[in-house]
C-alpha cells in the first residue's frame, strides 16, 4: 500500500508526464515505456501494457513520426490542430498509469482534470507560439521551435521520473506563466477594440 508521500510523488509525476504530453504527445509515453520496462517505474494494474515491447515499438514509432513531422513546414501547423485532443488523451494516460493505488473512479477524476488539463494547456501553448513564430518569421523560426518543443518534452518526462516535486514545480509555473501572458494579450485586445 502507498504512504501518502508516495501518493503525492506519483500525483506529481503523473503532472509532470502530462505536461509533457503537451510538448509532444508520444514522447513521455515512449519514456513511461522505457522505464517499465526497466524496472524503475510501477503502473498501474490496468495500465501495465504501456510497459510491454509491443507498446514500446509503437511509441518509438509514433514518436519518430510526430518529431520529423513537426520539421515539415506546414504540417506543423496541421498537427497543432488534430493535436490539443491528442495531447488531453496522452496526459490523461499517463498521469492514470503512474497512481496505481487509488480507486479507479479518483484516478480517472483527477487523470481526466488535471492530467488532461495539464497537457491540453501546454498544448495551446505550443500552438500559439507556433502560429506566432509563423506569422513573425513566414514559418522559418518553427523548426527552433519544434527543437525546443521536442528538448521540452523529453526533458520535463525525465525530471518527472526522477524528480517528481520539482516536474511538478515546473508544471505549475509553466501554467501560471501561461495563463498570465493570455490574460495580458486578452486585456491588449480589448483595450484596442474599446479605442
Amino acid at each position: 500500500m502507498d504512504t501518502p508521500l508516495d501518493t503525492a510523488l506519483n500525483i506529481c509525476m503523473g503532472l509532470g508526464l502530462s505536461a509533457a504530453c503537451g510538448f509532444r504527445v508520444f514522447v513521455p509515453l515512449l519514456v513511461m515505456s522505457i522505464a517499465a520496462l526497466s524496472g524503475e517505474l510501477t503502473l498501474a494494474e490496468d495500465m501495465q501494457w504501456i510497459g510491454t515491447y509491443p507498446a514500446l515499438a509503437a511509441f518509438g514509432a509514433a514518436t519518430t513520426i510526430e518529431i520529423l513531422a513537426y520539421y515539415i513546414p506546414g504540417v506543423d501547423n496541421l498537427l497543432d490542430s488534430i493535436e490539443v485532443p491528442a495531447a488531453m488523451v496522452a496526459g490523461t494516460l499517463a498521469t492514470s498509469a503512474v497512481i496505481p493505488e487509488a480507486s479507479p473512479m479518483l484516478r480517472w477524476g483527477f487523470a481526466v482534470i488535471a492530467g488532461g488539463g495539464a497537457a491540453g494547456t501546454v498544448e495551446l501553448a505550443t500552438v500559439v507560439t507556433r502560429a506566432a513564430s509563423t506569422v513573425t518569421t513566414g514559418g522559418l523560426a518553427n523548426s527552433l521551435v519544434s527543437t525546443v518543443e521536442d528538448g521540452s518534452s523529453l526533458a520535463l518526462s525525465l525530471l518527472a521520473l526522477a524528480v517528481p516535486i520539482i516536474a511538478a514545480i515546473v508544471v505549475v509555473a509553466l501554467i501560471f506563466l501561461g495563463s498570465k501572458k493570455a490574460y495580458q494579450r486578452l486585456t491588449r485586445r480589448r483595450e484596442v477594440d474599446n479605442k
